[in-house]
């Protein structure tokens, strides 16, 4: 474990040129991704048919013959022909119930420290906006770059909006992000757990990789970033 890199202290006139990338899921949120939590929370309460289950299942199962996870980040087959108002408030009481009192305690310290600070902090996260915004809220964290979901007039199609936040997507997103804020990025901060956070490290002057997983230790190791546990 080490300790976070260091952070300028509060009142430097260059402090809104900092930005401060957060990661979610196995970051801010130890543990399983909030969507796959959401996605059990639906079935526990009755409200994914059982036809639902089988095909996400069937989906997913066809998808990891191919040796390809992309599909699945980008293609949310159990929202298909649902309405936003009837999911979003329903993901608004479970991020407030079930996910905001997980948050990791060192994650939000580190939060609140970017926050006093002055710099313009981001939750970055492939899960959907709809997960991520009320935690977001919860955290008094004014932006939120997740997956953006497309909607028709008959519901969610499944299908994400691009830059969808992960990999290049991620990469795509802070700089974009910075370009609009004036964010000077070689001055910046991103907290990632997995190899679909490299581009957001790469990105930033002051990487830390945290509570690693899938190899993201010995890439961390590779690219002599420091590491910590949040759990």
């Amino acid at each position: 474990m080490s300790i976070l890199p260091p952070i300028s202290p509060p009142g430097s006139s260059s402090d809104r040129s900092v930005g401060a990338f957060f990661d979610v899921d196995n970051t801010l949120i130890p543990g399983h991704c909030i969507e796959v939590r959401f996605f059990w929370y639906l079935w526990n309460h009755g409200l994914l048919a059982n036809r639902t289950v089988v095909d996400s299942a069937w989906y997913l199962l066809r998808n990891i013959l191919s040796f390809s996870l992309a599909p699945l980040r980008e293609t949310k087959i159990y929202l298909i022909g649902k309405r936003p108002e009837g999911v979003e408030p329903l993901a608004k009481w479970f991020v407030r119930s079930e996910i905001c009192p997980k948050l990791s305690l060192k994650g939000t310290a580190a939060l609140a420290q970017h926050q006093q600070a002055g710099h313009q902090v981001a939750l970055v996260s492939g899960s959907p906006d709809f997960l991520v915004k009320p935690l977001a809220h919860f955290l008094e964290v004014p932006t939120a770059l997740a997956a953006k979901l497309e909607t028709t007039e008959d519901g969610y199609t499944g299908r994400v909006l691009p830059p969808y936040p992960y990999g290049e997507g991620k990469r795509q997103l802070l700089e974009n992000f910075a370009r609009d804020q004036g964010v000077d990025l070689a001055r910046s901060y991103a907290y990632g757990d997995s190899p679909g956070d490299i581009q957001a490290l790469e990105s930033v002057g002051h990487p830390l990789v945290v509570n690693p997983i899938r190899g993201m230790a010995r890439i961390a190791r590779r690219h002599r970033w420091p590491m910590a546990v949040w759990a």
